[in-house]
């Protein structure tokens, strides 16, 4: 009869464990993690060995993993119908560790002055995070080999384990802990329901804790995506979403290179920041052979996508990636760089082949998508696709894509021109949009005050610079029949700079105007109107912005200014009172008037005067 064998652990071993037993840190529920991970490999490797025909003892048993939990004696017990080990395997991967690089690794954790227990997770020396809580640890096994037998290895984490024969066991691994007093809770079963819920509900064997299943959804990212029905994604989505209304969007998709990526994303039907929940973060999980990595995973996307949901599971994570934290930041940029494309052009194909959806999704989300505009040079391009606005050349209501300007576009214009205005009737109704109107030029209407800062970050699109209406430098078509000569336009524009004085920079003949009398444009060629409002609402209580300098420009072909002409000669007084009252109208045409009580009071007297007359 075989007798019980003494081992001593490998010195690597040895190592290892006195940095996990000592650990200073407190998130030792990752043992539950690790051994379950650990059992369901075993259950796939059978698995696989059945498939290909490979002989198993106790054939007729399912793979399977439970779990149980005894609060009076203080254990946990974690048992599988996997693989099995033998008495070679017990010594090889209990004992000892044979991966190249293992040094490296002890060497890089014994030097952390507080080391990442989260490491123990690479390679393959999970099961030693079992030492953070266990004074004794007993696994039992017997090997899937038929001509095999079974074995109990016992260690108390210090010096070595104990060898000896067990009979008549089952397939499979059974491992029990004997709980530490500090670690007594992991006996309870709510703490251990709590732990499986988080990071193993994915698993694909069946887990059973105290004979209650608890991984009942499956990990349906991994499965073929035209077996899925519509129900099946929609009960996936309120499991991990925690969000009962259907997704507004669905991409299940899997690449091969440069990664191996399973992934399912979801757009919520609401953006919950509208929504008065604050900024929100990403839900998006990161997960390894169906294994939580990283809860709401940060980086795996840019900020501005923060609105999806889902999972993303990458069996090419390399060993020297924690399953607590993502160490390897390039492996993140690229899962960054794939991921975050493959998703806007799935938005892409959205927009053209379910057109009604995508108009929810972007009245939804088109804050988000104009951030990443403005903070993400790499995608810009992609983005500018995605963005939509109505146009002079439309139906109200209706909007239209960049792309499809473009191709409107006639091919002696370069510039897409953009207005920014409150609504469609602003817009139509401001000055800067006349000159538009009388070429027959289409202009994009913005509603949004972000807008403005989009298309100065954006700049150009398909080769096409982008132009703010008030900035264009655009004639009218054909000269209008003007009240006044030109030589009486310029002499009227002088005596206005010296009436107006210091409140404009500068008072030229304008050539863009066909209704207006008069328009202001910023005398700073880089700042707009609305830029300007912004930066005055943040300055708060910050230094006071520096006055406001406008060029003036008047249209000689309205009456106002003939009559004004004509009365700067008889009244100089009333001509001056007139003259400031046609440069706040602009102002206040252009949202450009901070301060109206002035005018309002000059809009009286000159009110008293007209009725005076009469």
């Amino acid at each position: 009869m075989a007798q019980t064998e003494t081992h001593h652990f490998q010195a690597e071993i040895q190592q290892l464990l006195n940095i996990v037993i000592h650990s200073l840190y407190t998130d030792k529920e990752i043992f539950v993690r690790e051994l379950i991970s650990n059992a369901a490999d075993a259950c796939e490797k059978l698995r696989f060995n059945q498939s290909a025909g490979t002989p198993v003892y106790q054939s007729e048993i399912a793979p399977t993993i439970t779990i149980v939990t005894d609060e009076k004696a203080g254990t946990i017990t974690i048992t599988d119908t996997g693989l099995g080990m033998t008495h070679a395997e017990l010594v090889e991967n209990l004992g000892t560790i044979a991966h190249s690089g293992t040094k490296a690794f002890l060497k890089q954790l014994s030097e952390e002055k507080k080391p990442d227990v989260g490491l123990i997770g690479q390679f393959g020396v999970g099961f030693y995070s079992s030492f953070m809580v266990a004074k004794r640890v007993t696994v039992l096994s017997r090997s899937f080999a038929t001509e095999e037998s079974g074995w109990q290895w016992t260690s108390e984490g210090m010096g070595g384990y104990e060898l000896a024969p067990a009979a008549d066991l089952p397939r499979g691994t059974k491992i029990t802990l004997e709980l530490k007093d500090d670690a007594k809770d992991f006996a309870q079963e709510s703490t251990v329901e709590r732990i499986i819920e988080r990071y193993s509900s994915f698993v694909p064997f069946p887990i059973e804790l105290n004979t209650k299943r608890l991984n009942t959804v499956q990990a349906i990212w991994a499965r073929n995506k035209n077996e899925i029905k519509p129900e099946e994604y929609n009960e996936f989505y309120t499991f991990i979403g925690h969000d009962h209304d259907a997704p507004l969007f669905r991409l299940h998709f899997n690449a091969d290179a440069p990664l191996a990526i399973q992934s399912l994303l979801f757009v919520p039907s609401r953006n919950f920041e509208t929504l008065g929940m604050g900024r929100i973060e990403s839900e998006v999980n990161l997960y390894c052979r169906k294994v939580l990595i990283q809860a709401k995973a940060k980086g795996l996307f840019p900020e501005w996508l923060r609105f999806l949901k889902g999972v993303v599971d990458s069996e090419d994570l390399p060993l020297n990636i924690s399953r607590e934290t993502m160490q390897d930041t390039s492996l993140m940029q690229k899962l960054n760089k794939v991921l975050t494309s493959r998703f806007l052009k799935f938005l892409d194909e959205q927009s053209e082949k379910e057109a009604e959806a995508y108009d929810k999704f972007y009245n939804e989300y088109q804050r988000f998508l104009k951030e990443g505009i403005v903070t993400d040079f790499t995608h810009k391009e992609a983005l500018g696709k995605l963005l939509r606005f109505e146009s002079s050349s439309l139906d109200a209501g209706k909007r239209t894509s960049l792309a499809d300007y473009v191709k409107r576009m006639a091919a002696e214009q370069k510039e897409i021109y953009c207005l920014l205005a409150a609504n469609r009737a602003a817009a139509e109704a401001s000055p800067y949009f006349e000159v538009f109107r009388e070429r027959k030029l289409e202009v994009l209407f913005l509603y949004d005050a972000w807008d403005e800062f989009v298309m100065e970050h954006l700049r150009e699109f398909e080769g096409k610079s982008l132009r703010l209406a008030e900035k264009a430098d655009l004639n009218l078509s054909a000269k209008k029949d003007s009240a006044l000569s030109e030589d009486a336009a310029k002499t009227l524009a002088q005596w206005l700079k010296e009436t107006l004085g210091d409140k404009v920079s500068e008072v030229r003949v304008s050539q863009r105007l066909v209704e207006s009398p008069a328009v202001i444009v910023d005398a700073d060629k880089f700042m707009t109107a609305s830029m300007r409002r912004m930066m005055q609402a943040m300055k708060q209580d910050g230094p006071e912005m520096p006055a406001t300098k406008h060029d003036f420009e008047i249209n000689p072909a309205h009456p106002i200014m003939a009559r004004l002409d004509a009365m700067r000669q008889k009244d100089a007084a009333l001509a001056t009172s007139v003259a400031e009252q046609i440069l706040d109208n602009a102002r206040v045409a252009a949202g450009q008037l901070e301060d109206p009580r002035a005018m309002l009071t000059r809009l009286n007297q000159l009110l008293e005067k007209v009725l005076t007359k009469e």
